[in-house]
């Protein structure tokens, strides 16, 4: 599932709605009762921490899939008061709201992945991620995926969509944007992730160039296509509309260049625009569901954090809450 669930945390009914939804995912994998109980408990508690201490906020959850593990990535996001010292609040014990103060260690021990990100005064951004195997193998990464993906309020389906294929030499990220909201802008964005999956040995402009004539008998998509060559060291990229892309390291900010247009209709030119590639590099692609106008230096070392705690706070901070959104952050592993 490569599209979100967003639950709102305002008031205490709301942590049990948050619970039953992420057993629901857990239950969908293939979760035994053991692993589905872990799953709640995480998701319990992070929900209840919201209420006490940032008077509530949103927990966004998605099926992970690497190579042949499957697990589940639960991400909190608020604008509270944040936390001074993050190494603090995990130990057992430590409470600024008068409880026991073990929630923190508890989310910490069952889950696979836990890392936060926090400013005094401006909020918190949390992720966790549980795995089926408790104890799998993690292979060395050379790129690590964090994304969102999330329908405009109303709508049961998102026309957004995204899509990574990752290898040790190549890897290629779509996203996707069908024109209008619902299901028939969803079947236009799914038809390119087709077309991305059968063509994957392509070129990001041959990609484009497939989606563009099997999207002729749907809406239409906005759509960008990058491919980073890792031997290379650099990056190709193709988009058409209004799919937002800028590439980062730590010296240096570029804006990827797209084309007008609409995959399906009428393009005038496809055109690829190639790049430098860092190990350490960012790539950031959203849709126009989020505003354009954050600045990744505003938030002192997020670069450094795990890429959906990135997609996170540009998603809570420049959501427009009137489109479909999408937000796919890739980050080198620095090898």
């Amino acid at each position: 599932m490569k599209k979100s669930v967003a639950v709102t945390i305002t008031e205490s009914s709301q942590t049990g709605e948050a619970r039953r939804v992420a057993v629901a995912l857990a239950t969908r994998l293939g979760f035994q009762e053991t692993e589905r109980g872990k799953v709640g408990i995480v998701v319990t508690e992070i929900a209840n921490n919201l209420l006490l201490h940032a008077h509530g906020g949103v927990l966004l959850m998605r099926s992970l899939q690497q190579d042949s593990r499957i697990g589940i990535e639960i991400l909190s996001l608020d604008k509270g008061r944040g936390m001074v010292d993050v190494d603090e609040c995990l130990q057992d014990g430590f409470s600024t709201a008068g409880t026991l103060g073990n929630g923190m260690g508890a989310i910490l021990r069952l889950s696979g992945l836990l890392e936060i990100y926090s400013v005094p005064n401006q909020g918190t951004a949390l992720v966790a991620h549980i795995w089926l195997d408790s104890a799998p193998h993690q292979p060395e990464k050379i790129l690590e995926i964090g994304a969102i993906c999330l329908p405009i309020r109303g709508e049961e389906v998102s026309g957004d969509t995204w899509a990574s294929e990752v290898d040790c030499c190549r890897s290629l990220l779509l996203v996707a944007d069908g024109l209008g909201h619902g299901p028939a802008a969803a079947s236009a964005s799914e038809a390119a992730v087709r077309m991305f999956q059968e063509h994957l040995h392509r070129s990001p402009g041959a990609i484009v160039e497939a989606a563009h004539a099997a999207l002729r008998s749907t809406r239409g998509a906005a759509l960008a296509i990058a491919e980073i060559d890792f031997e290379q060291q650099s990056i190709r990229f193709a988009g058409i509309g209004n799919i937002a892309a800028s590439i980062f390291s730590f010296t240096e900010h570029r804006h990827l260049l797209s084309h007008n247009g609409t995959v399906g209709h009428e393009i005038r030119k496809i055109q690829e625009f190639s790049y430098p590639w860092y190990a350490n590099g960012i790539l950031i692609m959203h849709s126009d569901g989020l505003s354009a106008k954050w600045q990744i230096d505003r938030y002192p070392g997020l670069m450094q954090k795990h890429p959906s705690l990135i997609a996170g706070v540009l998603y809570r901070d420049f959501n427009r809450e009137r489109d479909d959104v999408t937000v796919l952050v890739a980050k080198g592993m620095g090898r």
